[in-house]
Order: C-alpha cells, then sequence, then structure tokens
C-alpha cells in the first residue's frame, strides 16, 4: 500500500542536506539516510574558531575549524542527507557560536547540486579567534584540551579523515604537521 500524496510530499519536505567540513566527517554520532562525498565553493576551512566546550575550556579555548567565505575557492567534505529532527542534536553540537547557513551542496557521486545547509561560525561572534600564523595556531592546538579531549587529537582525526577522501586541505595538513613535529617524543609546549 503506498502513502497518500500529501503524506509523501510532507516526508520529503522534512528532509534536508547538511554539509559537514570538519568533525561532522569523522564523528558521525546522528542517524542519517544517505551520505555523500561532497563540496561546497566559495568557502575555505580554518582554525579561526575558539572551542571553550569541546576542545579546549573558557579559560584556555582550543581552536576548531570554522569556513571563510573564499570566492573561486572549493572545500571538500561530507553531505548528510537527514531528517529535520535531527537538527536538535547538530544545533546543540554546534552550539558554539555556529549558525546555519543556506548553501549549494555538490554531490561528487551523483554529480548534482543540492540545497543545504552547513554550521559557520563567523568573525562576529563571542568566540572567534581569527588567523594567526600557522606556528603560533599550532602551538596553540597542542596544548589545548577540553571536555571532548585534546585539540590535537581533533586537528590529527580531520587531516587523517580529508586523507582518506582524498580532499586534500593544505591549511589543516600544514598545521597537523607543525602539531605532530611540536609534540615529538610526547613533547608539549
Amino acid at each position: 500500500m503506498t502513502a497518500p500524496m500529501g503524506n509523501r510530499h510532507t516526508a520529503r519536505a522534512r528532509r534536508h542536506w547538511v554539509f559537514g567540513y570538519g568533525s561532522l566527517i569523522y564523528k558521525v554520532d546522528f542517524p542519517f539516510l544517505r551520505r555523500e562525498l561532497a563540496a561546497v565553493s566559495g568557502w575555505e576551512r580554518r582554525f579561526w574558531q575558539g572551542s571553550h566546550d569541546h576542545r579546549g575550556t573558557v579559560e584556555a579555548p582550543g581552536r576548531v575549524v570554522t569556513l571563510v567565505p573564499s570566492p573561486g575557492t572549493v572545500c571538500r567534505g561530507m553531505a548528510y542527507l537527514i531528517d529535520e529532527s535531527v537538527f536538535e542534536h547538530l544545533d546543540h553540537r554546534e552550539k558554539n557560536s555556529y549558525r546555519r547557513h543556506e548553501v549549494d551542496i555538490s554531490l561528487a557521486a551523483t554529480d548534482t547540486a543540492v540545497t543545504g545547509v552547513l554550521y559557520v561560525a563567523d568573525e562576529g561572534n563571542h568566540a572567534f579567534l581569527g588567523p594567526a600564523p600557522d606556528d603560533e595556531i599550532a602551538a596553540h592546538i597542542a596544548r589545548a584540551s577540553g571536555p571532548s579531549g585534546s585539540n590535537r587529537d581533533y586537528l590529527l582525526q580531520l587531516a587523517n579523515a580529508l586523507h582518506e577522501l582524498d580532499a586534500p586541505d593544505p591549511h589543516v595538513h600544514g598545521l597537523a604537521k607543525l602539531v605532530q613535529e611540536l609534540t615529538a617524543d610526547g613533547a608539549r609546549p
């Protein structure tokens, strides 16, 4: 037996695509209907957002990724088709000043574009740390830790996930190399 047309339309309307570019790539703690390699244009990852709720503390925030506008660039990550109810979990997870933005997401497997959302913490938020030289960002990441674990692990897990997706990111991979050098042989800055 098939559902009446009105119910099918309502069910479809409650589904949304979400683009993950940071921990949403490797820490998938939410239900999804589909997962696909994807990309968004005009954005790039940067470790410019402070984290006092996951990878740092209020007194010593860590650094996590956000997206910053960058015309002409492409950011690769994962897209998830989710039921609308999953936003409650994602909004809580991204509560530290991340806001939803509507974007066009390019799905790699089907070579199609869909409208979806991504979470961005822009420079106007209270936890934004902004740019700094890579060696300063790496030292910051190497020493930070919070309720969700070390900031170093966050960076290295993201770098590994991007490597597995064949999605090179010079900013992330450059910082990973610096942090690994700083923390070699157990040395911490």
